[in-house]
Order: C-alpha cells, then structure tokens, then sequence
C-alpha cells in the first residue's frame, strides 16, 4: 500500500463519519471568515450564542457543527475549517495520519463530564463484570481511550470486550433499545442518558489519567495567520472567563441557541467549567502518554511525537 492510501485508510478508519460540513472546498487563508468547527458543549459552543466573535475580530465567522471529534479532524484534513475544539484522542490519530494540524491551546478537564454507564436494573455492578459484555463508544474520541483505561483499572482489556462503534447520538438510541451493556460517552449525552432513560454511573473519568481537551487550528492557518489566531484565542479566554462568571445566564443563552434543556446545560457547565488556557509541558507529557496507550493497543500504527504539533504563539 502506498503512503498516499495508507493515510487515506487511516482516516477513513479512525476518523469515520464523514465530512458533515457543507462546502468543504479549500479556502484561501486569506478568506474573509474564519471557519471554526464545534460541537455541542464547551466554549466555541457559548462563543457562537453569544455572537460576539465577529465584532472583536473584526471579521465575519462561519460555524460548522460536528457531533463528535472524528469529523471535525476529517473536516480539518480536508481544509474545510480552520479551527476547531475536540477531545484528546482525536488528534493522535489525524496526526498518525498525517493531517497538517496544531494544538495552540488547551481546555482543562477534571474527568466529571465522562461516564461509562449502563441502563437502569443492569446486574453489572463493576467495570470487572464487564468481561465478555458490550460496551459501546465512539471509535478514536476521548470515550475510546476512557474505556481502555477503565478497562485496564479492572484489570481488563478491549480485547475482553465486544467493541460497539457509534456515534453519540446513535449510541444514545442503541443505549435506549438495550442493544449493548455499557456505554462510554460525555456531556451533554451523558447528562441526557442519566436523566431521561435512568442511565446508572458505573465510572467517571476522574478516577482515570488525566487527560485534556484542546483548540486546534490548521497548520496552515497558524503560520499565514498567527496575529489572527492569537486574537483569536484571547476572544475565546474573554469568552470563557464571561462564562464561569455568569453561569445562570450561560446556561440560558446555550439552551436557547441548542434547544438543550436548561437542567442539561448546568449539569455539563458544573462537571466541566469552560476555559481556555496555554498549552504547557504537563499537558503535553499526557497527551503523549495517550498516544502510548493508544499505540499498545494496536490502535495507532506507530508511535508519535506530539510535541511535532505543537504551536507556541499563543501564551495567554
């Protein structure tokens, strides 16, 4: 197999689901809008309710919704956004396969907004008696490598589990029907779960290594446009630092812009509270310590060096 369909392999495998943005054609750098890819939580999540964005960047913004991080790195890869959010697992593999990325920035996480849960009278009262049970999770997200460690706590391994790869939200339906015994996700999905089927936690992930959320941006957009990115960032720290001050109000302007329930949207903002903080040393020895685990279970093709994506020109 040449280099060329190796990548493209990688990708399809690792980062399914398709683009889901429209008009994924390459952009010019110099393009009026910044494309900025998110998902259903966190900071880009308030910043795009809110509508502040294109005012103190004093330029126009376009939104691209993804449901989970696969997605929005295929988007990435195909120069259909240029900046995005996404959990930890989701750029060690667009990495693996080559995809002309940065991390310019971190989220912190406790591991509050992750559970592994099972539906209500489930007999599992342990991550150990999951052997030989169905658990399901999003192929290549932050939820793949919650539950190789969750696992590997109890002392288990995927290979002890049948693997069930869904999206959120087709994994939220599955997870109604009964299709599997376990479901590895985070919020806004896990606090849906837990209110509207009865969803029991059996696990969070703060318990379980630290790991990070991070803000990305093209390769190409950090180095033609480094002034922009940078304010950029700072507009989005402005964003989040609203946000942890008005929590009543955050919880309003997201469900109004969602149609996630009020009760949803405090639940996530108490479990996770929005930030956005420069990458430092600590967080990127785990993000390696993440692509290691990942490379252990097979699920990397070879090892990688995060540090090789590393963009510095932000410092808070």
């Amino acid at each position: 197999m040449t280099p060329r369909l190796r990548r493209r392999a990688l990708l399809s495998g690792a980062l399914a689901g398709g683009l889901l943005a429209a008009g994924c054609a390459r952009t010019p750098v110099g393009a009026e809008a910044i494309r900025i890819g998110y998902q259903r939580s966190g900071v880009l999540l308030l910043a795009k309710a809110r509508g502040r964005l294109p005012e103190r960047l004093g330029r126009p913004v376009q939104w691209i919704e993804f449901p989970s991080g696969p997605p929005l790195m295929e988007a990435l890869a195909a120069g259909a956004v240029d900046f995005g959010a996404v959990g930890d697992a989701p750029p060690l593999f667009a990495q693996a396969a080559r995809v002309a990325f940065v991390y310019v920035a971190r989220q912190p996480v406790t591991g509050a907004g992750s559970a592994l849960l099972v539906p209500p009278g489930s007999a599992v009262g342990s991550v150990a008696d999951l052997r030989a049970r169905r658990i399901a999770f999003t192929k290549a997200t932050s939820a793949h490598l919650f539950t190789h460690f969750a696992l590997r706590q109890a002392g288990l391994r995927l290979a002890d589990v049948t693997q069930v790869h869904l999206s959120p939200g087709d994994a939220a339906a599955a997870f109604r029907s009964g299709q599997f015994d376990a479901w590895a996700t985070w919020d806004p999905y896990y606090a849906l779960a837990v209110r509207d089927q009865g969803a029991r936690v059996l696990l969070t992930g703060e318990g379980l290594p630290l790991t990070n959320g991070f803000y990305l941006a093209s390769r190409r957009f950090a180095e033609h446009a480094p002034d922009r990115l940078s304010a950029l960032l700072t507009a989005l720290k402005g964003e989040a630092e609203w946000g942890v001050a008005h929590v009543d109000e955050v919880s309003g302007v997201v469900s109004d812009a969602t149609g996630l329930p009020r009760d949803i949207v405090q639940a996530a903002l108490r479990r996770g509270p929005f930030a956005v903080a420069p990458l430092d040393a600590e967080t990127m020895a785990a993000q390696q310590d993440a692509a290691d685990a990942f490379l252990e279970i097979g699920a990397l093709p070879a090892r990688i060096d995060v540090t090789e994506a590393v963009w510095s020109g932000w410092d808070g």
